[in-house]
């Protein structure tokens, strides 16, 4: 029999048994298993955004200018003790934090180096930074680190010199977190840093950060990557990962994207997941996975809406909403198409620009061509003020479809300027004409007459403004012009002789100012950019405005008390009186509309006595007790 160790021989073979022991090695003496062929164990995917992470200058893309300024600062030795970093998520603030510590600390290949640009990527330093467990490079959230204790344990480390960097790095992301005690406990050692420590700071706030805490930074804004910047990328990296894919889906997902070359990263690594293997990713792909509606249908609705085809435009809602896209979403599509069409239309050069893709510069083109600028701006308006009014509405298909209703709708009828133009047109039979003195209302001075005299007054040339066909317009005009004084003087000290627009003859009462005629003329020359003449005369004229509406009042009032049914009141009742006569129809004067119409009182909706209504109103004042 063996020993408890087996340092004698068997007497009798032992039974070994089968397969590993209990850590997983295989047993002494047990018989070694037949090679069997297995794979290799996988490695734990990494997505793409931590793949193509970039980790030089060289790799970083739409950033060029801070790229170049941090070139030169490294290039002459003026590398600033603290950098801060904004832009929008995924544009690579922290990642070109990283680069920043691996610039300062690589020591090259041979381990000699200094501060480069260009690091080596094989130094010690270079890949603990890029393995994120460098000592000497600390890297806090202050999303979740807010307070002033963590900033204090910064201050504490700034202490002690670097374990074996030669520089001590600390990265603080989205620092526009830190409460307003750490700011302050910071300010010192950021503007007095020990020469051994760099601090970078990113954020995606920057309003939220201190003015002391900036002023001590240098800063650079990283910007919004472009689209073809991005659909370009996104294609590279496609082509490495051995996946083909559209064209028309690469600029989806730029798009998509927001100028986020992160975000763009995860939807491509999406769409390359859900793709079989050996297919290319295509438009349809990105469109069902995003929920968006097809580029084509969004040009398609833009059309039918701007001809004001609401049953084509609807139909081409119902097949997208029932593909899964949000037709707010697709509102928000068709304000994009909007700014694309009038950048078309105002910058031709864009037409053959690889800045838009192509579709979207032949299509958009087309459209630019056929569409006016103030047709364009009404859209841009109304799809403003209806994408608000989705967000808040319980039913967001509902309110997105009454939108395109109103957009449809609105397509036939010509814009406000235009209204006005043919008003304008014709009220003077043939448009403004030239003025009294010359020219046709272009820029130049107005001239007030008075008592022979006149008085000129300069102004700049405006755009023809309101219609104005009564002195009653224009004392209105003034009132909205907040022209109080003025306004008050045209109501109860002057009496129009002659209104023929773009002369007026006035008779000021005494108590008128004796600048009346000049303030007038300046006030309508600003507001319709004609040159008005403003003459005083000794002439009778008609009487104020004032004078006019107490008239019209007082006319009214006898109006309604010689009607039967109010005679019969002021009997049934005695001691009852009239107070007011109010009358809808009238204006701020107290006189009839001037859009039409007669000057003769409107009668009164009462019934007459014999009829039945009126029958029925006696009865009721005799069961009264």
């Amino acid at each position: 029999m063996s020993g408890l160790f087996g340092d004698e021989e068997a007497e009798a073979p032992v039974p070994v048994p089968e397969g590993p022991g209990l850590f997983g090695d295989v047993l002494s003496g047990a018989p070694s298993p037949a090679p069997v062929a297995t794979a290799s164990p996988a490695l734990p995917y990494r997505v793409l955004a931590r793949k193509y992470r970039p980790t030089n200058f060289a790799d970083l893309i739409g950033q060029e200018t801070m790229v170049r300024t941090l070139r030169n600062a490294f290039s002459l030795g003026r590398v600033a003790h603290a950098f801060m970093l904004t832009g929008v998520r995924g544009v690579g603030k922290t990642t070109t934090a990283r680069i920043i510590a691996r610039a300062l600390n690589c020591t090259g290949v041979d381990g000699t180096g200094g501060p480069t640009v260009e690091p080596c990527g094989v130094c010690s330093n270079c890949v603990a930074i890029l393995a994120d467990r460098h000592p000497d490079v600390t890297e806090m959230d202050a999303a979740s680190n807010t307070g002033i204790d963590s900033v204090r344990e910064i201050i504490e480390a700034v202490r002690f010199r670097p374990m074996q960097a030669r520089t001590r790095i600390f990265i603080l992301d989205e620092v526009h977190m830190l409460s307003k005690a750490a700011f302050n406990a910071l300010l010192k050692t950021l503007e007095e840093p020990p020469p051994h420590v760099k601090f970078i700071f990113a954020t995606t706030e920057i309003r939220k950060v201190p003015i002391t805490v900036l002023s001590r930074c240098q800063r650079f804004d990283l910007r919004r990557i472009s689209v073809a910047e991005l659909a370009a990328h996104y294609g590279r990296i496609s082509e490495k990962e051995g996946k083909p894919i559209d064209a028309e889906a690469l600029a989806l997902i730029a798009r998509a994207a927001d100028g986020s070359a992160r975000d763009g990263l995860s939807i491509l690594d999406q769409a390359i997941a859900q793709t079989p293997e050996g297919e290319a990713i295509t438009e349809a792909a990105v469109i069902d996975m995003l929920g968006l509606a097809d580029r084509g249908a969004v040009f398609d609705l833009f059309e039918a809406v701007m001809q004001g085809r609401t049953e084509a435009a609807l139909g081409i809602t119902d097949n997208a909403h029932a593909r899964g896209a949000d037709l707010g979403e697709m509102l928000g599509d068709l304000l994009e198409l909007v700014h694309t069409t009038s950048r078309l239309k105002s910058i031709p050069s864009l037409r053959t620009s690889n800045d838009l893709p192509e579709f979207e510069r032949v299509r958009g083109a087309v459209l630019a061509d056929k569409i006016s600028m103030a047709n364009l701006g009404r859209a841009w308006q109304m799809l403003l003020k209806g994408i608000t009014e989705v967000e808040q509405a319980p039913d967001r298909r509902a309110a997105a479809e009454m939108v395109l209703i109103r957009l449809c709708h609105v397509a036939e009828l010509p814009p406000p300027g235009d209204l006005v133009r043919r008003i304008l047109d014709q009220s003077n039979g043939q448009g403004p004409g030239p003025s009294p003195n010359g020219g046709n209302g272009g820029g130049g001075s107005v001239r007030a007459v008075a008592n022979g005299g006149s008085v000129m007054v300069s102004a700049p040339p405006v755009p023809a403004g309101p219609m104005l066909s009564h002195f009653r317009d224009v004392a209105m005009l003034v009132a909205e012009k907040r022209e109080a004084t003025l306004h008050a003087h045209l109501v109860h000290s002057v009496h129009v002789v002659r209104f023929a627009p773009p002369v007026i003859e006035i008779n000021p009462t005494p108590d008128a100012p004796r600048d009346l005629a000049a303030r007038l003329a300046a006030v309508l020359r600003e507001a319709t950019g004609t040159r008005w003449t403003v003459a005083l005369t000794s002439e009778k004229g008609e009487p104020t405005l004032a004078e006019q509406g107490d008239a019209a009042d007082h006319a009214r009032r006898n109006h309604a008390e010689s009607h039967p049914l109010v005679q019969a009141i002021l009997l049934t009742f005695p001691g009852a009186k009239i107070e007011a006569v109010r009358d809808s129809a009238v204006d701020a004067y107290g006189l009839p509309s001037t859009q039409g119409g007669d000057d003769e009182p409107v009668d009164f909706d009462i019934p007459l006595p014999g009829s039945d209504d009126f029958d029925d109103i006696s009865d009721a004042w005799e069961s009264m007790p």
